[in-house]
């Protein structure tokens, strides 16, 4: 009796904490649905897309492809012939099922068994969606479990529409194709609402075996294939018997085309555009500025290259005020004259009006994504610099006419003591015979008298990215910078002489939306006075001047409304001619990725460069 009731003590002991640990696992209960929701994770789905440039007139110059070539679509926009081809040789019994297919997976099992390898695969569409969405291609039974489970939370998060819409635009087409549209464009350069049933058929042949079906290589495969897609839709009653015969007897023309990808000068400035059009809007750019070390700046640069991949990977428009003709013939009349040069250079064409710049020019051989010469290339500006900090700041401070008089005569400031190109020693000239004849005694002579941090307060409009305090010396009157600045941002900061003495940043974005249409990022700069209008209309007749009688003459443009500055460098290692006409602002710059002087090329090589483009301009 006692060892029963010992026993029962004990049976009852443990009874009793079987039933605690049952009520504290019942607290952690989860369903079948719960546990996957929690093991697979599906946020979003955010597919890579190429992004769009448009030129002024709406027409796609560049398409800037991600790591797949994709351009997606709606489930509205897919022409029905095309789910009714897919469904019919990839998943009959797509709408029946809940992701898998069991009969199609037993029997795939009992195949793969007999062959002792895995032959046929059963995967139902959601089963490809979840392996091109979130898996890899291993042959592996672990990852047709995954996948399994991945085709289950797909079907409770997203109805059959979205999953065929995904199927649609995550397919691969060999050839680096992703999605049916590209496929259209890529293969027959059309879209797919103008695709025939027998070209429709022939694409969708495609996935199911990339390389063996690719069109490019084995047409003949593909050919086959496309007759049992077509057998197939006449088999489910999607199309009729004699649609079947008639697109078999339609020929397959097959016009591969690679992605749009003109002006690669402009487009590439384009990308670095919008980069800053971001680090600005999304407050990257005031986070840099306030970054306290290095290590700073670098983690913040990072973000923000992280956020240009994913805004260009959304797909997104960017709407440009690149002008095609301009821009095609900047390019054929600047890779002629470099290449016969044999130099290197750069070139920007700004509306001055409208603050657009409409076509740019990175450098002789440029390749997409080279260093940029117009907007990475910091160089001496040379003289080109003395109207924007020399005379333009003098005759605004002091209340000078271009009448007024100046001495040439030499002048040492600080231990800097320039000669005149011409030689000349003596005398004194007007302020506008010293621009035009660009006298570099005169320039040091006027920078001291307005004072060098007077002088450089009017460089602060411009927005020089890279004048460092230690540039406010007097070399500076004649160009002598420690960096000094690229051609755009001269040719930009020359266009304050056709607004009045107003300036406004020049820029090639207009604006940047999304598939829908809507804006996602734009521009908003305002006009911001440099100079009295007063002193600009006597700086633009002094620029004339520089073209009618000073160092441009060599042009022979007679006309009241071109103007502008040359600009040399010390042993002739930069060459430069910033000018304008009525309507627009043209910057050319000439010399060497690694500086040399350029006394081999004739000496007014920059002019009848600028002169050449100029004519093309009108």
């Amino acid at each position: 009796m006692t060892t029963g009731y010992v026993f029962m003590v004990c049976f009852f002991s443990l009874f009793m904490i079987f039933i605690v640990g049952i009520v504290n696992e019942s607290e952690e209960f989860q369903t079948v649905e719960q546990a996957l929701e929690e093991g697979i994770k599906i946020d979003t789905i955010h597919l890579t897309q190429n992004s769009y440039l448009y030129d002024r007139n709406e027409e796609v110059f560049s398409v800037i492809q991600n790591e797949e070539n994709r351009k997606y679509i709606e489930f509205e926009q897919i022409p029905n012939k095309v789910i009714q081809a897919f469904l019919a040789v990839e998943d009959q019994y797509f709408y029946e099922h809940e992701g898998v297919d069991i009969g199609a997976v037993i029997r795939a099992f009992i195949v793969n068994a007999r062959a002792q390898a895995i032959e046929e695969g059963a995967s139902t569409i959601t089963q490809q969606v979840a392996r091109n969405l979130f898996l890899n291609h291993e042959q592996t039974y672990n990852r047709k479990l995954s996948e399994v489970l991945y085709s289950y939370q797909l079907e409770q998060k997203y109805s059959k529409q979205d999953i065929l819409e995904l199927y649609v635009n995550t397919v691969y087409f060999s050839n680096g194709v992703y999605g049916f549209e590209t496929a259209s464009h890529a293969y027959f350069n059309k879209p797919s609402q103008e695709l025939s049933l027998a070209e429709i058929a022939f694409l969708v042949a495609i996935p199911a075996n990339p390389s063996h079906y690719d069109p490019l290589t084995n047409i003949e495969n593909t050919l086959l294939r496309q007759k049992t897609v077509l057998e197939r839709m006449a088999e489910r009653g999607v199309i009729a018997v004699d649609e079947k015969e008639e697109a078999l007897e339609e020929e397959i023309h097959i016009q591969f085309t690679q992605p749009i990808d003109s002006f690669p000068h402009y487009a590439s400035y384009v990308e670095q555009e919008l980069k800053d059009l971001i680090s600005i809007k999304e407050g990257f750019q005031s986070q840099l500025q306030r970054a306290e070390n290095q290590e700073e700046r670098e983690e913040i640069q990072q973000h923000l290259n992280r956020r240009f991949k994913e805004v260009l990977a959304s797909g997104v428009h960017i709407h440009t005020s690149l002008h095609p003709r301009i821009q095609s013939s900047l390019n054929n009349i600047s890779n002629r004259r470099l290449s016969n040069w044999n130099v290197q250079g750069a070139a920007a064409v700004i509306d001055h009006a409208s603050h657009q710049i409409v076509a740019i020019y990175g450098g002789n051989h440029f390749q997409k994504y080279d260093f940029h010469r117009a907007s990475q290339a910091y160089r001496q500006p040379g003289s080109a610099i003395k109207p924007l900090l020399v005379f333009g700041p003098y005759m605004n401070e002091k209340n000078k006419s271009l009448h007024d008089r100046v001495s040439i005569h030499p002048i040492c400031r600080d231990g800097y003591c320039p000669d005149n190109a011409s030689g000349t020693r003596t005398g004194s000239v007007t302020l506008s015979d010293a621009l035009a004849y660009s006298y570099n005694t005169a320039a040091v002579r006027l920078i001291d008298q307005t004072g060098l941090d007077t002088a450089f307060s009017y460089l602060d409009a411009f927005h020089f990215s890279r004048i460092v305090q230690e540039d406010k010396r007097y070399p500076a009157a004649l160009g002598g910078f420690t960096y000094g600045m690229t051609p755009l941002e001269l040719t930009s900061a020359f266009t304050v002489f056709s607004n009045d003495g107003m300036y406004r940043p020049s820029y090639a974005i207009e604006q940047v939306t999304d598939k829908d249409g809507n804006v996602l990022y734009e521009w908003s700069p305002s006009l911001q006075p440099v100079w009295e209008k007063e002193t600009n209309d006597q700086l633009r007749y002094m620029l004339n001047q520089v073209v009618m009688k000073g160092t441009a003459r060599s042009m022979n443009i007679r006309h009241q409304n071109v103007g502008g500055k040359t600009g040399t460098t010390n042993e002739t290692k930069d060459l430069w001619f910033i000018g304008y006409n009525d309507r627009y602002t043209l910057g050319v710059w000439l010399g060497q990725d690694n500086p040399t002087s350029l006394r081999y090329l004739p000496s007014t090589a920059h002019l009848q460069w600028w002169k050449d483009i100029y004519f093309t301009l009108e």
